[in-house]
């Protein structure tokens, strides 16, 4: 199998199987984003405990980037601290635009399997929309 037959599935895998699925009855942080090129859209809820991300869901629709996208980056920021999940945005959106070294990307874990949309600039957008709602959703309060 090659290496971009595998990152194709584990984007099928999280958009068939969406990790991390549905919403928060009482968010500290709740924020919708959509893509108006394709019409993806996304709501993300976080539940915030002494600085870390206690919980974390999303409810949206949309292509299988978009959606895959939120699935990987929600299981990645589960448990971590705040400034963590920050620091993983940047480099998720410095390997989206190939401004980050392969070292860099390695934290990422499978999210690096979003890093052949690259080839495809307007799907770019579709990747991003989840981490431009964590980004934005969040500001101040690091």
């Amino acid at each position: 199998m090659s290496l971009e037959s595998l990152y194709q599935e584990i984007i099928m895998e999280h958009f068939k199987a969406p990790r991390n699925r549905g919403e928060i009855t009482t968010p500290d942080v709740s924020i919708s984003m959509n893509n108006p090129f394709c019409g993806d859209e996304i709501t993300l809820h976080l539940s915030l405990q002494n600085g870390r991300i206690a919980d974390v869901k999303f409810r949206g629709r949309g292509c299988a980037i978009s959606q895959a996208s939120a699935s990987l980056m929600t299981e990645l920021f589960k448990g971590l601290p705040l400034a963590n999940a920050s620091t993983f945005a940047s480099t998720f959106k410095k390997m989206m635009r190939g401004e980050a070294k392969s070292n860099e990307t390695e934290p990422l874990g499978d999210l690096v399997a979003l890093e052949g949309v690259r080839k495809f600039p307007v799907r770019v957008k579709c990747a991003l929309l989840a981490w431009s709602a964590f980004e934005e959703g969040v500001k101040g309060k690091k």
